[in-house]
């Protein structure tokens, strides 16, 4: 799965830090998705979607190849 996780949250002045502390996750936690090393659940899913005002659809794209 891909996403735009660093993009929008750059364009919102976000560090990874704050918004782990605003998703209740680490910074760790960020840096992986936006590595696309991690896959987060549905819930920090929302959680992301709701902080960068956007869509889970539009944060998150699948790709069939992995």
């Amino acid at each position: 799965m891909e996403n735009k996780m660093k993009v929008l949250r750059k364009e919102l002045g976000f560090s990874q830090e704050s918004l782990a502390e605003r998703c209740e996750v680490t910074r760790q936690t960020i840096n992986a998705i936006e590595n696309n090393k991690y896959d987060p659940t549905l819930e920090v899913a929302f959680r992301l979607s709701f902080q960068l005002n956007t869509t889970i659809d539009d944060l998150f794209a699948w790709r069939q190849d992995r």
